[in-house]
């Protein structure tokens, strides 16, 4: 296997791990659980499921499927967001779909790494990275960002339920 491939196959495990811990913690919530936020600055599950789903949808559901971003980010972080715990799981699977399925359609082909999908795209918006970046480079950014919201997640959870329950199969 070569370089590219373990790459690939290295952030397949990741995000297939983070959505299983994720949706795990979100079945134990409740409807308030889902909306509750520690304080006035900080964001609530459904806040932050909400830009996991628009992290998916501008950075790689617009490249994979040929969809226009028409992502409002600032929604994502309103405080008071509404969200019931069946959309919050829903979304979060969405999410996690979308990211493992691009990194399936590039483990076909790994020379996509190098690639430049938002080349010919309109400029992007509310993103870490730019349109002359690589396929490599925008992965490495959504394993970095996915992963510090799905920490957040997993912490909000625990401020709220104390002891979470594991499924380690």
């Amino acid at each position: 296997m070569d370089i590219a491939s373990e790459v690939i196959e290295s952030m397949l495990v990741k995000f297939k791990s983070e959505r299983k811990w994720t949706l795990q913690v979100i079945e134990q919530l409740s409807e308030e659980d889902i909306t509750w936020s520690p304080n006035s600055e900080s964001n609530s599950i459904a806040n932050l499921v909400a830009h996991i789903r628009g992290c998916a949808h501008s950075r790689i559901e617009t490249i994979l499927f040929n969809i226009p971003d028409i992502r409002d980010r600032e929604k994502e972080f309103e405080h008071g967001l509404i969200m019931t715990k069946e959309q919050a799981y829903n979304k979060t699977k969405e999410a996690f779909d979308i990211i493992i399925q691009y990194l399936e359609h590039l483990n076909t082909n790994p020379k996509l790494l190098l690639s430049q999908p938002f080349l010919n795209l309109p400029p992007l918006t509310y993103s870490q990275v730019n349109n002359e970046t690589t396929a490599l480079n925008l992965m490495i950014a959504m394993v970095r960002e996915i992963h510090y919201h799905t920490g957040q997640i997993i912490y909000v959870a625990k401020i709220r339920k104390g002891q979470l329950v594991w499924q380690y199969d």
